[in-house]
């Protein structure tokens, strides 16, 4: 589905991607996760063309990205960020039929689409009428979910889709979004800081640092045989409850 070869990305002095090599698999869902500053996000914007490499490339479906097909493409893409990044102006609805209108799709089409996707993501079909600010964060980044599944694309993107939200809302829609990746079978690499939450999404994790990846494979892999100490130091660095209790 993905492939980056021997990717390079700078930002002035600083290295985000270095030499990167990466395949993601069709049907999979791919959890990237690393220290701050490892290049996850980078990954993840290289993937939908929102950045485009110093060097190396980016393929998609056995194709190299290219700026002259990159709309296309995207349009097989759903991109989803914190909140899911709306616009403040528009309602719900309006956000989430934002490129179907643009593509020239009619009302009746629009709602029917909206209908379906708003009982699959367990959102009432009457919190779409509501302004981004009227919503609650779980309902926000729903409707985000929404937008990125418009055009049923093969592809979802997620750069870390639950950070903002609270622990309660969070483990509801871990549980839920879960169920709808199994339930849709696409293709789903999302982006997160926790490694619990990677591991409850991810079918292959990766591990980044310092723009390389560092191991890729499922969480069993990583934390029964790390191929490198900081594996095993990141796999394990977060506290769990028992702790500190």
């Amino acid at each position: 589905m993905f492939e980056l070869r021997q990717v390079s990305k700078r930002y002035g002095p600083t290295i985000a991607l270095d030499a990167l090599d990466l395949s993601i698999a069709a049907g999979s869902t791919t959890a990237l996760i690393g220290p701050s500053g490892a290049g996850k996000s980078s990954v993840l914007r290289m993937l939908v063309g929102l950045e485009w490499p110093d060097s190396g490339q980016v393929r998609f479906d056995g194709e190299p990205l290219r700026r002259a097909t990159l709309l296309e493409q995207r349009r097989r893409i759903g991109y989803v960020i914190q909140e899911g990044g709306l616009f403040p102006h528009l309602t719900g609805a309006g956000n989430a039929a934002l490129l179907a209108r643009t593509l020239g799709w009619d009302a009746s089409r629009v709602e029917a689409r909206l209908r379906e996707l708003a009982e699959l993501c367990r959102l009432p079909f009457a919190a779409l009428s509501r302004y981004p600010a009227e919503l609650s964060g779980g309902q926000r980044q729903r409707v985000g979910l929404i937008r990125a599944l418009m055009l049923d694309p093969r592809v979802l993107l997620l750069d870390e889709p639950l950070g903002a939200l609270d622990p309660v809302v969070r483990h509801e829609l871990q549980a839920q979004m879960r169920d709808l990746f199994d339930a849709l079978g696409k293709t789903v690499v999302l982006v997160t800081h926790d490694v619990a939450e990677a591991a409850w999404f991810g079918d292959t994790l990766v591990l980044l640092r310092n723009g390389r990846v560092l191991q890729q494979g499922s969480a069993r892999d990583l934390l029964d045989a790390p191929a490198d100490p900081f594996v095993r130091e990141f796999m394990t660095a977060q506290r769990s409850i028992g702790e500190v209790a």
